[in-house]
C-alpha cells in the first residue's frame, strides 16, 4: 500500500496540461461531429490554432523553470527534463505551422476538415509524450499511437489511389518496425530480470534501472542483441538507410501538411527518443552504437542525398532529401559520446530545419494543384518573374536547407561537422562534407528552375498573396536568416 501511495503523489496532471488540451479538443471535436455529422465545423481552423498559440504562449512562459525539472512523474513513466521541455515546444510549433497550411490544402482538395484535425491533434499530443518517455511501455505506446495516427493522416485522401498505397506502406512497415523494436525490448527485459546476473530488476523496463543494469554487463551478448533491435526499430521510424525504402512513396502520396508533420515532427521525435537512449541507458553500449549508427549515417548521406539528384517529383526530393538530413543528425547523435556540446548543435539542426522545410512546403501547397503527387520542378519554373516575393522566400529556405552561409542551415551542419571532428570521427565528417556537396547541387536546381527560368510559366498566381501567407512565410525566412547570425537562445552549453 505504501508503494501504491508514493507512485500516487508523483501523479502531477498539471504538468500534462498541453497533452490534456490538445486531447480535450480532439475530443471536443469529436464530440460535435457525432452531433452534427454532414457538416464541417466553421472556423475550425481558427480554434485549433488558436489553442495550439495559446498553449505555445504558455510553453515560453515556462521555460526559465524548465531547468529545474528532473523528477520522474507517474511513477516514472515520464521524465521532464530540459530538452524534453524544448521538444514540446518544438512539436507545438510544427503542429501550429502545419494546421495553418491544412485549411487550403483541404478546402481545395474537398477533404472533410474536422476529422483531420482531431487525428492531428491527437498525433501531436502522443508525439509530446514520446519525448516524455522513460519507461519502455510509455514510450512504445505513445510510439505506436503516433504510428497508427499517421497510417490514417497519410491515407487521409481516399480519392488518391498514391495516398491509399502511401498509407498501406507506412502501415506495413510500420508493424515491422513495431515487432523488431519490441523484441528488441523483450530481450532487455529478459536478461534484465535474470535472477543469475548482479543488479537484476523486474523494472528493468525503466530507463534508470536499465541503465544501472547495463552498466554492470555491458558485455552480455543478450544485452547487445537487443539493444540493436531497438535501435533498428528506431531506425525505421527515422527513416535512416537501409530502413528509408518508405520514404519516397510515402511522402508522395501523403497530404502536402501530413509530408511537411512527417518530415519534421516525427523525425525530431524520434532523433529526441534516440537520443535520451543513447545519453542514457545505452550509454555504456557506446563499443557497439558507435559503429552501428556510423555505418547507417554515412549510407544515409550518400544514398539519400544521391537518390534525391535524380528526382523530378518534388515530395520525393524532399524526402530523399530528408533522409540525407537524418544522416547528418545521426551524426550529432553519434558525437554526443565524445562532446557534450553535440546535444545543442543537435537540437539547432532541429530548429532550423523546421523553419525552412515549412517555408518550403507551404510554398508547395500553395502552389500546388489539384493533384499534388505528381507536383514536380517544372511547376517554379518563372516563379521569380510572377512572385519575388515566394521566390526569395524558396531560395532561402532551399539555400538554408543546402549549407549554405550565413543562413541558419550552414551554422547548424557546421556546427555538426565540428562536433564530428572533434569526436575524433574523421571518416564521417569527410562524408558529412561530401553530402553538403551534393545537396547544393540538387537544391540548387530548383532554385535555379525558380529564379532564373523566366520563359513560360506553368502554374499562374490567381490574385494577390493572401496576407496570412505571407506573414507566416516572411516569419520562418527571418528566424532561418537570424539564426544564422545569431544562435544564443538555441544553443546550450557552447
Amino acid at each position: 500500500m505504501e508503494r501504491f501511495l508514493t507512485t500516487a503523489q508523483t501523479y502531477h496532471w498539471g504538468y500534462l496540461l498541453p497533452e490534456l488540451c490538445l486531447a480535450g479538443l480532439a475530443l471536443g471535436l469529436l464530440g460535435v461531429k457525432v452531433i452534427a455529422p454532414s457538416r464541417d465545423l466553421r472556423g475550425i481552423a481558427f480554434v485549433t490554432c488558436g489553442v495550439q498559440s495559446l498553449l505555445l504562449l504558455l510553453w515560453v512562459g515556462g521555460i526559465d523553470k524548465a531547468s529545474t525539472m528532473a523528477e520522474p512523474l507517474f511513477g516514472g513513466m515520464l521524465r521532464p527534463s530540459f530538452w524534453g521541455y524544448l521538444m514540446r515546444g518544438f512539436l507545438l510549433l510544427s503542429s501550429l505551422l502545419m494546421h495553418t497550411m491544412s485549411e487550403r490544402y483541404l478546402t481545395r482538395q474537398n477533404l472533410p476538415k474536422t476529422e483531420f484535425y482531431i487525428l492531428s491533434l491527437i498525433v501531436t499530443g502522443a508525439l509530446m509524450l514520446l519525448v516524455q518517455s522513460h519507461h519502455f511501455i510509455m514510450f512504445f505506446v505513445a510510439l505506436e499511437t503516433v504510428t497508427l495516427g499517421f497510417c490514417l493522416l497519410i491515407s487521409y485522401d481516399r480519392k488518391s489511389t498514391f495516398s491509399l498505397v502511401a498509407g498501406f506502406k507506412y502501415l506495413v512497415l510500420g508493424a515491422l518496425s513495431a515487432a523488431i523494436l519490441l523484441f528488441g525490448i523483450v530481450l532487455l527485459y529478459g536478461v534484465g530480470t535474470s535472477p543469475n546476473l548482479v543488479a537484476s530488476s523486474p523494472d528493468v523496463m525503466h530507463f534508470d534501472v536499465l541503465g544501472d543494469f547495463i552498466a554492470v554487463h555491458p558485455d552480455n551478448y543478450l544485452v547487445a542483441i537487443g539493444a540493436a533491435f531497438v535501435i533498428v526499430g528506431i531506425a525505421f521510424k527515422i527513416g535512416v538507410v537501409p530502413f528509408h525504402i518508405w520514404i519516397p512513396d510515402v511522402y508522395q502520396g501523403a497530404p502536402t501538411p501530413v509530408t511537411a508533420f512527417l518530415a519534421v515532427a516525427s523525425k525530431a521525435a524520434g532523433f529526441f527518443a534516440l537520443f535520451v537512449l543513447v545519453k542514457g541507458p545505452l550509454h555504456e553500449l557506446e563499443f557497439l552504437l558507435v559503429p552501428l549508427l556510423s555505418v547507417m549515417a554515412i549510407l544515409t548521406i550518400v544514398l539519400g542525398n544521391t537518390g534525391a539528384l535524380m528526382q523530378r517529383n518534388l515530395k520525393r526530393l524532399m524526402g530523399l532529401s530528408g533522409v540525407a538530413h537524418a544522416g547528418f543528425l545521426l551524426l550529432g547523435v553519434i558525437a554526443v559520446f565524445k562532446v557534450p556540446w553535440a546535444a545543442s548543435a543537435l537540437f539547432f539542426y532541429l530548429w532550423t530545419y523546421l523553419f525552412a522545410s515549412y517555408a518550403v512546403f507551404t510554398i508547395m501547397v500553395y502552389r500546388g494543384g489539384a493533384k499534388d503527387e505528381i507536383h514536380t520542378l517544372d511547376a517554379y519554373r518563372g516563379l521569380g518573374k510572377q512572385s519575388p516575393f515566394l521566390a526569395g522566400v524558396l531560395t532561402l529556405a532551399l539555400g538554408s536547407l543546402a549549407g549554405i552561409p550565413p543562413l541558419g542551415g550552414f551554422m547548424a551542419k557546421f556546427l555538426i561537422f565540428v562536433a564530428t571532428f572533434l569526436a575524433g570521427h574523421y571518416p564521417l565528417a569527410a562524408v558529412a562534407a561530401l553530402g553538403i556537396a551534393l545537396g547544393i547541387y540538387y537544391y540548387f536546381y530548383w532554385i535555379r528552375k525558380a529564379v532564373f527560368k523566366t520563359d513560360r510559366p506553368l502554374t499562374p498566381i490567381e490574385g494577390s498573396l493572401p496576407w496570412g501567407l505571407v506573414l507566416l512565410l516572411s516569419a520562418l525566412t527571418t528566424a532561418t536568416v537570424v539564426l544564422g547570425f545569431y544562435q544564443g537562445g538555441l544553443i546550450f552549453g557552447l
